[in-house]
This record gives C-alpha cells, structure tokens and sequence, in this order.
C-alpha cells in the first residue's frame, strides 16, 4: 500500500513514559498522532526512580511537571560508601535547581508519572492512547508505514507517515528492522526490593551506595512512601536462590528495617550498557529503551528516553507539517549519541566502583578515592553532559550546541511558560522588554558571558546559535530546508 488517506501523522509503539511524552509533545504542536501500548494498563510497580531537572522540564511542556513532582521527593546527598561505611564519594546539592529550573534530582514512583502522562496526553487528545494493541509487524513504503494490530476488538490496521519504536529494551520493533546494538561492555545481574515505607524514621534519606566487595548494594528513595535497596547477583548464585522471601530477609537484615517496611516487589535486572547501530531506517525511528540501555547507577534511564522524545518530538513536526525536509531527522542519533554515551559512561564509571568483588580491588579503589580527596581532586557532582557538536547547530558561534537555562523570574514565572513552544530568537536588548523583564537579569548575564547580540533557542531548548537576527534566521531556514 502507498499513498491514500492516514489515520495518523506519527505512529508510537509503546505507551511507556518515553511513548506518552513523545505523543504530547507532538500533539501540542498540531500533530495527529497514536500510542500502541500492548497493555490493557499501566504496570503497577515501581521501575525507574529518578528524573533531573532537564527531564522535570520536559515533563513541563507535556503538561505533567506538577502532578509528578506532587509525588516526588528530594534526595540532597549522594553517598558512595564502602565495606565499613566510610565516604569515598558524596554528591550534595541535588535539592537545588539545576539549569533546567526544577530540582536537579527528584525520586519519583513510576506508575505515578506514568498516570500523570497520559492523563495530559487525554486533555489534548483522548483517542491518542489505544491500550490493549499489540504490534503484529508493518511494512514501509515511500509515503508511509502501515502497522497491524491485535487488539481487543480484533485484528486492526493503521497508516502513518512515520513510525517511532518506543517499545522497550526488547524492541520488536528494533528487531524487524534488524538494527543490533553496540555492546559497550557492561553486563551485571541484580535483585531489586521495592517496599513500602510505614515509619520513615528508621530510612536513610540520602541516597547510598555501598562498595563491598561481599555484596554490592544501592539503596535509594522512591517516589513518596517507598525505598528501593538493590543487591548485586554474585559469581555462583543464581536469581532464583537470592530472590526469595528467606534470602530478602537476610540481606535486608543489616538495614535493621524490619517492621518499617513491607516489601512491594523484588524483581531480578541484568543491567546493561547498549546503543542501537542505527536510531532511524527510513520512516521508522527508535527512542528510549528501545534505541539505548544504561545501568542505574546516574539515575538517567528514564531522562535519556525523555531527552530522545524532546529531541525527536519538534523534528517530526517540522517535517510532518511541510515545515522541514526529512533530511533534519538524520540530526537526531548524531545529537543524541553522544550525549547518550558521556551518560552511559557515566553509569559504568559509577557501577565499576561499586560492583567490585574483589576485596584487592576494593582496597586499592579506597585507597586511589582517598589520595584524590587529600589532593581536592574529587568531584563534587557528576559531570556534566557535553553540549550538542554535530547536528542541527549553527556551528562555530558562541554557546552553539548548549542547553539554555531555563530562568525562573523574580514572581516565581519559569521562563517556558512565558515564551511558550517553538524555537525562540531573542535579542540582548529584548532582555529589559516587558514580558521578559523578570528574567532580565539573568538572560543579560547569558548574552554578556556569551558576547552576543542575539541568540536563537531550538524547542528542545538547546542553543541553534548566536549572531545577528538576520544571520539566525537565515541560517534557521537554511537548516530546516537542508539547503
């Protein structure tokens, strides 16, 4: 089939956070768009358990940042302890706004972010999410997708211009392309207890992991009244041994929780550390788990598939609506993947330091992570994300590639609810203007570090550029036509 009439411009298979948010962020730009979730509902235990700021922004523009954060809680140290309860590492500070104007670290409880999702998605579009589909195959041809469907009403077929795979670690749709992933060399089993917390007072209220060598352990806040501890698989147990009632109590033990908590779930991960060879084939894209995998130690599974749906979410309905060429969604894995892998890489770096077995090993890292605290060499945050150095940038001029502030005005306004969606040409001299003029501050001090005149802010609120008006907006056009 080519050609002929569409139910939809954009066709998400998968209804997890990254799908929903994706179908929000396109349905508030004019695009008719789908979700395929093979669920009849939302999975009802917790998985991931921290968004950071950028992803609370995003969150904002998909219409859920408040319900989300209602439910959340701060964690303002990250500790990295070991065998004995020494302090190798700590993170503070993660209670504060962080450049995208919400907290830099926020526990959240996954079912509830994923209500809040869909809910938003409702408002906008109340047909958009069709629970209960699962995907059958599709086939490509020049003009579009078609998809097949088993549903609760029987065998469905839907059309769209583009397909997007949002559909988990285990992709089908990944896999009938034929995309493989790149193995970057992390592969770690882990049981995971979720519980429910009844006197709080007996928790940790920093975020903590523990670097023994006998039993590699995470232990972090949830969203409100739950906790998450996390226990490495050794060499010679096999998940079905640790994963039961008596094996739980006994690791849980030293914790000194029982009667605090009553366990929710515990579930075995192998976590992993994977990006897809290819994000886009022709008119079928992947996003979130289904184009990358990273261990939990950063936190950022779930802001990584954020972060592909902001991405991704303003270049298809550019190109959707005639506003650009197809060309600018090549732009998205070479944006992406770097970004993606400093993240990824990140997370490996944390979870060797924790997942050493070796007690050899482990005193040597002590002793290493205690020379560079003698000599104030060792970071007091994570590191930061590179900016975008390829892609759909105006390379070459000042602050191309970086993320732009999201500034909160002297009435508490946050600066995207003033601007509003789309990309954004601001001028210095618009900083004193009076819609801009409680952020005036703060948007002069950008231009002055930047020596600019003018700057021009992509939707996914990255910096396009700087330079002239005329020069941006020329150069703006230039990049969407592929001239």
């Amino acid at each position: 089939m080519s050609g002929g009439t569409f139910d939809c411009d954009v066709l998400i298979i998968g209804g997890g956070p990254t799908g929903v948010t994706l179908a929000s962020l396109l349905a508030r730009r004019g695009v008719s768009v789908i979700v395929a979730e093979k669920e009849a509902e939302i999975f009802p235990l917790p998985r991931a358990a921290h968004i950071d700021h950028e992803g609370m922004r995003i969150l904002q523009e998909a219409g859920a940042a408040e319900a989300v954060m209602a439910t959340s809680r701060s964690a303002d140290r990250y500790e990295f302890r070991n065998a004995r309860g020494k302090v190798l590492l700590c993170f503070e500070g993660a209670g504060g706004n962080g450049p995208g104007g919400w907290p830099v670290a926020n526990m959240i409880h996954q079912p509830s972010v994923e209500a809040a999702l869909c809910r938003a998605l409702a408002e906008r579009d109340p047909e958009a999410l069709r629970s209960g589909w699962e995907m059958l195959g599709f086939a490509e041809d020049a003009d579009g997708v078609t998809a097949r469907f088993a549903t609760p009403q029987g065998e469905r077929t839907l059309r769209s211009r583009y397909l997007v795979g949002a559909d988990g670690a285990r992709s089908p749709v990944r896999k009938a392309c034929g995309i493989t992933f790149e193995d970057l060399g992390f592969e770690e089993p882990w049981l995971v207890v979720d519980v429910l917390v009844d006197d709080p007072s007996r928790l940790p209220t920093a975020n903590l992991q523990i670097c023994d060598p006998a039993r590699p352990t995470t232990c972090v806040l949830m969203g409100e009244g739950r906790h998450r501890w996390e226990f490495m698989i050794l060499p010679g147990e096999t998940p079905e041994a640790v994963s039961t009632p008596e094996s739980v109590a006994r690791l849980l033990s030293p914790w000194n929780v029982a009667g605090a908590v009553r366990i929710e779930r515990t579930a075995v991960y192998t976590f992993r550390a994977r990006i897809a060879e290819q994000w886009r084939q022709g008119r079928v894209l992947l996003a979130g788990d289904a184009a990358h995998q990273t261990p939990p130690f950063a936190g950022q599974g779930m802001c990584s598939g954020l972060r592909d749906a902001a991405n991704l979410a303003w270049k298809l309905a550019a190109v959707t609506k005639g506003e650009a060429e197809a060309a600018l969604l090549d732009t998205y894995r070479p944006e992406r993947a770097p970004n993606l892998r400093a993240t990824i890489d990140m997370a490996i770096m944390m979870g060797r330091m924790v997942c050493t077995t070796s007690r050899f090993g482990a005193a040597l890292r002590d002793a290493k992570l205690g020379l560079a605290r003698m000599l104030g060499k060792l970071p007091d945050g994570p590191p930061a994300y590179p900016p975008l150095n390829k892609g759909a940038i105006l390379a070459g001029t000042p602050g191309a590639g970086d993320y732009f502030p999201q500034f909160t005005g002297t009435g508490g306004e946050r600066l995207d609810d003033v601007l509003g969606d789309g990309f954004w040409l601001i001028e210095q001299r618009d900083s004193a203007a009076a819609r801009l003029a409680p952020f005036g501050a703060d948007i002069g001090h950008w231009f002055a570090a930047h020596e600019a005149v003018a700057v021009l802010v992509r939707p996914d609120r990255y910096v396009f550029g700087t330079g002239t008006p005329a020069k941006l907006t020329a150069a703006w056009a230039a990049q969407l036509s592929g001239a």
